[in-house]
């Protein structure tokens, strides 16, 4: 299902990117500066990696002195990119397929720009079914997990209304009565 739309056109050309030698300190900085949640790690306009709020983040969790820590020593370095004359569907199912909701954007291994799913968004809403059916399949997933498991010695119900408050939703068999999490305080 082709859209007609290249992702050249609805790319973000302006690029927030830092070296591989910048410490962690300042390319926090430079995200918040530039209100984005990712800088492209590159050398010689050739994408090395992607530092995200997520490797931050995990810095920040090991106490470590973050002004020593660069960007090359925690960068993603497995990188999916994309090629501006594709169809912004093919990119969307890269996107879906890795999990990602960005991609460089890149020719030669130059990256020329950023696509991120609000982009694709912004032009085609109509595509958004596919963008949330991955976190449809997460949220279903757990549901399956929280319905198989045993707590205290109550199991999960199927969904349906809970006899104490009304609300509808996943509810437990709790002595015999069907009660959402909240009235049945299982956790």
């Amino acid at each position: 299902m082709k859209i007609g739309i290249k992702v050249g056109d609805i790319m973000t050309r302006q690029l927030v990117a830092v070296k591989p030698c910048t410490n962690i300190n300042e390319c926090a900085k430079t995200m918040a500066k530039n209100n984005v949640g990712l800088v492209i790690v590159q050398e010689n306009e050739k994408l090395r990696g992607m530092l995200t709020e997520k490797e931050v983040i995990w810095a920040l969790t090991k106490k470590q002195d973050l002004s020593r820590v660069k960007a090359k020593d925690i960068m993603l370095r497995k990188i999916t990119t994309i090629k501006p004359s594709r169809d912004i569907y093919d990119a969307l199912l890269r996107m879906k397929n890795a999990k990602l909701r960005w991609l460089p954007v890149t020719i030669k291994g130059n990256v020329i720009g950023l696509l991120t799913i609000n982009d694709i968004l912004r032009i085609e809403p109509g595509l958004f079914e596919i963008t949330s059916s991955n976190m449809r399949i997460k949220e279903e997933t757990n549901k399956l997990k929280r319905k198989k498991a045993v707590l205290d010695g109550r199991y999960l119900a199927d969904e349906g209304e809970c006899e104490e408050c009304s609300s509808f939703g996943l509810v437990y068999n709790n002595k015999g009565k069907l009660l959402c999490e909240n009235c049945a305080d299982i956790y």
